[in-house]
């Protein structure tokens, strides 16, 4: 690991930008850079399609942690976007993070009347992706080198260096049981992060839902003018696990596959995973024995 003086020597006389999204690995990272006393400025991308809980977070607690966090925002929020283009984001067609996060931070590096480094909180532990992620690396996209502090940090090192500043993560962990930060939900979400969504924001639910139905009736309106058939319904998420007879995937499928357990074939009875998250964040008291009935 190189030491605090080898990695300011690196960093030279660049602006260090730290990308904040309100999540415990931005957060530890930025506590990182405090403790090696180097000095960085903290940006947050705003997708306008959070948890509110996540701004509330943002704006207090952890602004006045780690110092102030500059949001910045595409044109437009992701519903507007949604809107703009006529269909949600995929695979294919991914362009919520082009809008949304790229294109902000390319024209924020650009404005700066200095080079600069774009710092990122990314673990190597998370998936076997970014475990092959190098810690340095030049970024043709941002025009500029991207340092990744924390690629070979583990959680217990972020849940430590957040006890060691007396800063609390975000809510969403602890009280919600959250295992990631960012757009609620992300359209890439897992099972139980869609499950948690349905659970504690039914009305974001119902947001998509309404969103589906107004994309869809845009398209055959689209699709009879040209007297064509749609051939596929716009859908929030489009995966074949949860698809009806039709192929269509509408959310309140994904929603009701969310609650199934592991083969979808029956309903779970308890998922509470909050206790977990409040025990490993040092946030509640708990007694050594195991509890008896």
């Amino acid at each position: 690991m190189s030491t605090a003086e080898e990695i300011k020597a690196r960093i030279g006389d660049r602006r260090v930008i730290a990308s904040v999204s309100g999540g415990k690995d931005s957060a530890a990272m930025s506590l990182y850079l405090k403790e090696l006393d180097i000095d960085h400025d903290r940006v947050f991308m705003d997708t306008q399609f959070e948890h509110e809980s996540t701004y509330t977070y943002l704006r207090g607690e952890l602004t006045q942690v780690i110092g102030p966090i500059t949001e910045i925002r595409g044109e437009l929020g992701m519903v507007a976007l949604i809107r703009k283009k006529g269909m949600f984001p995929g695979r294919l067609h991914r362009f919520c993070t082009q809008e949304l996060k790229v294109f902000p931070m390319q024209r924020y590096l650009a404005s700066l009347d200095t080079d600069a480094i774009n710092t990122v909180g990314i673990r190597g532990e998370e998936s076997a992706t970014r475990k092959k992620m190098p810690e340095w690396e030049w970024s043709t996209g941002f025009d500029c080198e991207v340092w990744r502090p924390l690629i070979n940090w583990t959680l217990q090192d972020v849940v430590d260096i957040h006890r060691r500043h007396n800063l609390s993560p975000s809510p969403l962990y602890t009280v919600a049981g959250a295992s990631r930060l960012g757009c609620w939900p992300c359209i890439y979400a897992r099972k139980d992060e869609i499950r948690l969504v349905a659970e504690i924001d039914p009305e974001r639910i119902a947001e998509i839902a309404a969103l589906e139905v107004e994309l869809d009736e845009a398209a055959h309106a689209r699709a009879a003018v040209k007297g064509v058939a749609v051939k596929r319904r716009p859908t929030f998420f489009s995966r074949p696990i949860f698809a009806d007879e039709t192929g269509h995937t509408p959310i309140a499928n994904a929603v009701a596959w969310s609650k199934t357990a592991h083969g979808g074939k029956q309903f779970e009875e308890f998922q509470d995973p909050s206790e977990e998250g409040c025990m490993r964040w040092g946030l509640c008291d708990t007694s050594s024995e195991e509890p008896t009935e």
